[in-house]
């Protein structure tokens, strides 16, 4: 027998706010609405829970199904249920944040959306929902997370230089790094391992490149070691 609860029940939805790297700034991916609400307006990916599926599994689905983007970096953010969010109805949705490189991801978009594209997180189109307050939250958790956890690498191609990646502390930090500094204390740490490449095809001189050390940053925390930029 059913059961029967006294109370009504909001949906619950989850929406990703998928964030990579180019050579000028932070990008979000956005989809464009092909539903009402908000039809033809740019949002989040995202959707509704199942009940046979996590919130995760139902993120990573939406995630693939309105974008084509799967097996990413992705990361549980908050919850946010303000009683109007939704013109529907009650929803409560579950946020995450997904950090991918812009290499060898094909992005397109299906079922709901018309149209996935990547926008600058400093030039945005008007957003649905309070999509732009769960954007900036994002922004906020990846700024002081980066600092402390070696997240960043997510967004860097497997082999990159170590102008890459200070490139990418200063976008995200929204500062300049003294360039000596910044690679003696990376180095220093030793999870980021010089390899025998360098660049290729590129306009300026040819850069060495480098790797992150999973398996010895691995270590290395278990030894108490301390990642921070």
């Amino acid at each position: 027998m059913a059961h029967t609860y006294e109370f009504a029940r909001p949906a619950l939805t989850v929406d990703i706010v998928v964030l990579a790297l180019d050579e000028e700034d932070l990008q979000v991916m956005l989809i464009e609405r092909d539903l009402k609400p908000y039809e033809g307006q740019w949002a989040l990916p995202g959707g509704f829970v199942r009940v046979d599926e996590t919130l995760e599994e139902a993120a990573r689905r939406e995630l693939e199904e309105e974008t084509g983007l799967k097996d990413i970096y992705l990361e549980q953010l908050y919850t946010f249920g303000d009683i109007k969010r939704d013109p529907r109805e009650r929803v409560v949705t579950v946020t995450y944040y997904a950090l991918v490189n812009l290499e060898g991801h094909d992005v397109h978009a299906s079922t709901d959306a018309r149209n996935a594209a990547w926008f600058s997180v400093n030039d945005l189109p008007k957003l649905a929902f309070d999509h732009e307050t769960i954007l900036s939250a994002a922004h906020e958790r990846l700024r002081g997370k980066v600092r402390y956890q070696p997240i960043g690498f997510e967004l860097l191609p497997e082999k990159f230089t170590l102008r890459q990646m200070q490139h990418l502390y200063e976008v995200i930090l929204d500062r300049e790094l003294d360039k000596r500094n910044f690679r003696k204390k990376v180095l220093g740490m030793e999870i980021v391992k010089e390899t025998k490449e360098i660049e290729k095809d590129v306009a300026h001189r040819a850069a060495r490149l480098y790797r992150f050390d999973k398996r010895r940053y691995d270590k290395l925390t278990k030894q108490g070691f301390n990642f921070e930029i």
